[in-house]
Parts: structure tokens; C-alpha cells; sequence
């Protein structure tokens, strides 16, 4: 494991300087994150995990005019510069990956097995995150950056109206990913006594 996967987990960081360029085709990029997605555990193998992937100008959309006009509002004016430069940032990327749980899926779920019915919206969190931390490390290992985002459920609707998203997905993250235009920081840990216990 020391070989193949702890490298491929050390890669995945969070970076904000991002570009439009990408090493890979985008149809290439497109077929990483599907077949991340594909692969990441689900209970009961329910495969809830759901995602839109937007390149270019739809991306540019979500950050610029959805989620930037969304936010105006809501946030004083004279702190805006922040949110506007925050927004910017993630439409400079190549793309965006919104995660959604089908909740018809999880309905199904409940139905079928009513013992675990309260347990199944849990379930398809921990789907969520592990599809999410899939994509991320597909990513990093592919070269691109990516940060992961959460504007939900303020932006649902206008997403959901501007790309004929289905009804029952609901949207859980954002990723806006694309060329890393800064080098990433360095990572620190909390020490191991805190975190972990081990007994033999």
C-alpha cells in the first residue's frame, strides 16, 4: 500500500490557483472523473453518487453569474470584493465537477429495507465523500488541481433550471479544477496521539 496508494493520497491538496489549461483532452478529463465516480464503495453497491461536469463557458456560468449573482445579495457590499475575487479564481479553472446523491435511490433503499431506512441518508453522505475524494485523487494524480466547494443548496435551483438537472439529485459539492498555477503548500498534521488509538 506504502507504494501505490499513500503517493497517490499525498498528491491530493487543495489548490486555488488554477488555470485553463489542462495535460489531458478534455474528453480524457471527462472519462477520469466517470470512471472515479464508477469505482468509488456505495452501500448495498446503490451507486447513489450522481455528477454534472462542466468545461469552459458553463463552468465560467456557474461561478460568474449563478453562484457570484447568487451570493450579491447576501453578502455586504463592502466585503464583496473577497466573494467576487473567490468566484473569479474558480471560473479561471478549466472545469467543475458538481456532485449530487439521488434521493430516489436512497427512497428506494428505505423502502426495500425499512430496518436501516433511517441510516440510508448517512450512507449516501459517506458515498458522496468518497466519490468526491475519488475524483480528487484521479485528479491530482493526472497533474490538475481541484478544491472542493460547498454553495449548496443556495445555487441548486439555478443549476438545476440552467442544465436540466434532475429532481431528485441534490447537490452535495463543487469542484473547480484545472492547470496548477501556484505550488501547493505545504501540508501539516495534527499530532498522532490526538487522532488515533491504537490497541492490540
Amino acid at each position: 500500500m506504502t507504494q501505490n496508494a499513500i503517493p497517490l493520497f499525498t498528491k491530493r491538496r487543495t489548490q486555488y490557483a488554477l488555470g485553463a489549461k489542462l495535460p489531458l483532452p478534455e474528453a480524457q478529463v471527462d472519462a477520469l472523473i466517470r470512471e472515479a465516480i464508477r469505482l468509488s464503495p456505495s452501500s448495498f453497491n446503490s451507486q447513489s453518487s450522481r455528477a454534472l461536469i462542466l468545461f469552459g463557458a458553463p463552468s465560467q456560468k456557474l461561478w460568474k453569474e449563478i453562484t457570484k449573482e447568487t451570493l450579491r445579495p447576501m453578502v455586504p457590499a463592502d466585503a464583496f470584493a473577497a466573494t467576487d475575487a473567490k468566484m473569479d479564481a474558480f471560473a479561471a479553472g478549466a472545469g467543475t465537477v458538481l456532485f449530487y446523491e439521488d434521493q430516489n435511490v436512497i427512497k428506494d433503499l428505505q423502502q426495500k429495507y425499512p430496518l436501516y431506512a433511517d441510516n440510508f441518508p448517512v450512507f449516501s453522505e459517506h458515498s458522496a465523500g468518497m466519490a468526491q475524494f475519488a475524483v480528487w485523487t484521479a485528479l491530482a494524480e493526472a497533474g490538475i488541481g481541484a478544491s472542493l466547494q460547498h454553495y449548496a443548496p443556495l445555487i441548486d435551483a439555478e443549476v438545476a433550471k440552467t442544465w436540466g438537472v434532475p429532481a431528485s439529485w441534490k447537490l452535495r459539492a463543487q469542484m473547480p479544477f484545472g492547470s496548477n498555477e501556484a505550488p501547493l503548500p505545504e501540508k501539516t498534521f495534527i499530532a498522532d496521539d490526538v487522532r488515533f488509538k491504537t490497541v492490540r
